[in-house]
């Protein structure tokens, strides 16, 4: 299994409509680790790590959001980074 994690900054209506909480049960519905922070310019930063085709998944959700959000872009990068333990929001 080749394992990746990527970096999103997501533009948009994306705070103060559950995003980041959204984001997280669909992270673990992948089995995905990583986070979820609002940003002071009103983008969310997610940072996503598993299976490549879980995380791939996962990145076209980003795309969608909750029923609220209105995604506007998301910026994608792959990083080497250590995966986190969990998934967490802040």
């Amino acid at each position: 299994m080749e394992m990746t994690c990527v970096k999103a900054l997501v533009t948009g209506k994306v705070q103060g409509v559950w995003y980041r909480r959204a984001a997280q049960e669909q992270a673990l519905k992948q089995g995905l680790t990583g986070h979820a922070f609002n940003l002071p310019d009103g983008r969310v930063e997610v940072l996503a790590c598993g299976q490549k085709e879980a995380v791939r998944v996962f990145s076209e959700w980003l795309w969608k959001g909750p029923e609220n959000a209105r995604v506007t872009h998301v910026g994608l990068e792959v990083i080497e980074t250590h995966a986190p333990d969990d998934f967490r929001t802040g």
